[in-house]
């Protein structure tokens, strides 16, 4: 089988010996290495190291062969087996690994830009919720909307996302709210996680809102949440992690956790919406149910802080929702110093964060909430691997690791990235050892 021999790399950043993620002060240890060279054998990193050595032995040595290389970017024969190395230049690109973006909703129906302008006019988030907007518009029109449909909507959004360099996706179901719709998302994203070319995880978020029908009876929503949907779940493998809306007007604490539990018993990991709007009690269910994140996190205090100091919850950021509903951002910084483990996230969804561009939330994560580039770019790849589950797989470069990285144009620095937010600094998006061509 062809490998594939990388050289002239600029930097190879992102460098882990072992694969774990990364607390506090540690968030900011990034390795890179200048002017190297990386070798990739089915689709995976088979080794790398620096190009003032003797490059091409070490990476022959990599694959265990001699090889006599033609010229550049054509084959060389393996004079051993009669297999190949393909050589590429990469012209000093800078390499990272590709983004893991452990938090979207990116199975839906229709964009809600009217709900923009509303908001525009000043308009609250809670008051378009109140009026039947926001995930209850959502979730009228996903009910209307035939699966088929949804899939491809939904594979146009992940592709697109893969174009900007995301290697591995957590996907939300919470558009739905009966059975047969939240069943319907669920069936859609199966269907992405056996097409897609990289990693897809899926979550049961039956419980993101109150159907109209049952506004005046929680417990009866909640009741078909536990003792419908999720035996059905269950019982057709449909989904990998659990959610809950845990908010005021949305789902309460002690709600939060029953149905979380419910979801454990069904095989469920549990991941919860936490402390968007108002400290809700999102953190403090979390750690209670042992989840592996609490997300959102922009209304903290010193209590949810020192509440996840002891816990192996990761605290997941989606400074892109701040940023497009105008509200404050995480206490990063603070949960930096407290020695949390902090991923970041897109949130792409149709109401509060309509974008999957993680270089975007990567420099938000800088100019907002003050994290430097090298705390952000580990929060959106090993931190956001492990945030869902695929951490041993992509996330770092690593040898074993899928070869799923970012080809970035020669730049200054590393922190030139979120420097010039607004620049488009991506050559090539690399997954499982193959070049995009869409």
């Amino acid at each position: 089988m062809e490998s594939l021999l990388i050289h002239h790399i600029g930097q190879l950043a992102g460098i882990r010996s072992q694969s774990r993620p990364l607390k506090g002060n540690c968030l900011s240890d990034f390795l890179c290495l200048e002017n190297a060279w990386m070798l990739i054998r089915e689709g995976r990193i088979a080794a790398f190291g620096s190009m003032e050595e003797d490059w091409r032995a070490g990476a022959h040595a990599g694959v265990g062969v001699h090889v006599i290389a033609g010229s550049m970017g054509s084959p060389g024969s393996d004079v051993h087996t009669g297999g190949s190395i393909r050589e590429i230049d990469a012209g000093g690109a800078l390499v990272l690994p590709a983004w893991c973006d452990s938090h979207t909703h990116i199975v839906f129906a229709g964009s809600r830009e009217q709900e923009f302008v509303d908001k525009i006019k000043g308009v609250s988030y809670a008051e378009i919720a109140a009026k039947g907007g926001g995930i209850l518009n959502s979730a009228r029109k996903l009910a209307d909307t035939p699966e088929e449909d949804l899939y491809y909507m939904a594979y146009a959004r992940l592709v697109e996302c893969m174009r900007m360099g995301t290697g591995a996706i957590e996907i939300k179901s919470g558009y739905g709210l009966s059975t047969e719709a939240e069943l319907k998302m669920l069936r859609v994203i199966q269907r992405l996680k056996q097409n897609a070319p990289i990693p897809v995880r899926s979550t049961f978020l039956g419980a993101h809102a109150f159907p109209v029908a049952f506004k005046n009876n929680r417990d009866a929503y909640i009741d078909l949440v536990v003792e419908e949907m999720l035996p059905q779940i269950q019982a057709e493998g449909l989904a990998d992690y659990i959610d809950v809306f845990c908010e005021d007007g949305f789902f309460t604490q002690s709600e939060t956790e029953r149905i979380c539990r419910a979801g454990m018993e069904r095989g469920l990991i549990p991941k919860i919406h936490a402390n968007q709007l108002n400290r809700s009690g999102g953190v403090q269910a979390g750690v209670a149910v042992g989840a592996l994140s609490v997300d959102h996190l922009e209304t903290m205090g010193p209590e949810e802080i020192a509440c996840l100091q002891g816990s192996t919850t990761i605290a997941t950021l989606l400074p892109g929702a701040a940023f497009f509903l105008r509200m404050g951002y995480p206490p990063a910084r603070a949960m930096v110093d407290a020695g949390l483990t902090l991923a970041l996230a897109s949130d792409y969804n149709p109401g509060s964060c309509p974008s999957g561009n993680m270089n975007f939330v990567v420099a938000l994560a800088c100019i907002q909430m003050k994290l430097t580039p090298e705390e952000a770019i580990n929060a959106a790849t090993i931190n956001g691997a492990y945030a869902m589950g695929v951490g041993q797989e992509v996330g770092s470069i690593t040898e074993g690791k899928k070869a799923n990285l970012i080809f970035m144009r020669p730049v200054p620095s590393l922190a030139y990235l979120p420097y010039a937010f607004g620049t488009t600094h991506i050559d090539r998006v690399m997954i499982n050892g193959e070049f995009l061509d869409y």
